[in-house]
């Protein structure tokens, strides 16, 4: 079972490694922070609880903070 990532550069497919892999989780495996992104499944947000499915596109979009 896959999915495909995009994020910044990254355009590629990746292992979903358990059946309740989450948006949270692959934000744990890259080190990213649940309060600097906003994620979408397949063109829509989501929140990080959301489990990945096999064949989603997983678009994670960095938010820029400024002032």
């Amino acid at each position: 079972m896959t999915f495909l990532l995009k994020f910044k550069d990254i355009n590629e497919e990746k292992e979903i490694p358990n059946d309740n892999y989450t948006i949270k989780d692959l934000l744990n495996q890259l080190e990213l922070s649940a309060q600097t992104i906003v994620s979408k499944q397949n063109g829509e947000l989501v929140i990080e609880d959301t489990v990945i499915q096999d064949g989603d596109e997983i678009q994670l979009v960095q938010i820029i903070y400024g002032g």
